[in-house]
């Protein structure tokens, strides 16, 4: 079996180009405007300034745990399609590749649950101190550089991957048409325990519907959501 080989990568980026071409994103402003924008770098600002310590003593456990790089970035879709690395902590073991294609050969319910829905409930790459991070969230953390320099936004949908995109459909031009989001919708509706169907329509929502109030209850029920850990696999 084979992962993101070369010709998967060529056809995804046709894919991509095509839903792009569907949707004139050229004619649309980022949902919300320079009030968003505003709203995020104001938020970027008290965020560094409190979690500032708690980011250095995470950057120390992950770096303590085994090696490896501390961040990891992965390509992603942005506002009018563009292309931006997406930064993490790093949670997973460096060669999650291999592990991922060795996992899925062996196990092919697997496999099927992840080209239909891009998650595995015991993902087989993902370290001990790993899971403590995706279970609260804290993994998303570094996106907050993301957002610092306008790749992406508090609120908004999670960022995609180009064969994702695709299956947006009708639906992209109201993906593309904002920053991503280190929360939304989606991250405070059960998130792994949502269909990525669902996932779409509640980004379609979020693009139909923003207001500054809707943002502000967003970041007001993603607290419990990560506390919880409602929907984190």
């Amino acid at each position: 079996m084979r992962l993101e080989s070369p010709s998967d990568l060529i056809q995804g980026a046709r894919r991509h180009e095509a839903v792009r071409r569907n949707f004139n994103v050229q004619e649309y402003q980022p949902t919300g405007g320079r009030v968003k924008r505003v709203v995020d770098l104001f938020i970027c600002l008290f965020a560094v300034l409190l979690l500032l310590p708690l980011l250095a003593g995470l950057a120390l456990l992950i770096k303590m745990d085994g090696g490896g790089p501390i961040f990891y970035g992965h390509r992603r879709v942005g506002y009018r399609g563009r292309h931006f690395r997406c930064w993490k902590f790093r949670t997973m073991v460096v060669n999650g590749d291999a592990v991922l294609q060795k996992y899925l050969a062996d196990n092919p319910e697997e496999r099927s649950i992840w080209f239909t829905q891009r998650k595995l409930r015991n993902d087989p790459r993902v370290t001990p101190l790993g899971r403590v991070l995706r279970k609260l969230s804290l993994d998303e953390l570094p996106q907050i550089i993301n957002v610092l320099i306008g790749e992406m936004s508090f609120v908004g949908p999670r960022p995609i991957v180009d064969a994702e995109l695709a299956m947006y459909r009708s639906s992209a031009g109201h993906y593309l048409r904002n920053r991503p989001g280190i929360t939304g919708l989606w991250q405070v509706s059960g998130r792994s325990d949502t269909s990525f169907t669902r996932r779409i329509a509640l980004d379609r929502l979020y693009s139909q519907r923003w207001t500054v109030l809707a943002d502000l209850r967003v970041l007001v029920w993603t607290i419990p959501a990560v506390v919880f850990a409602k929907g984190a696999h």
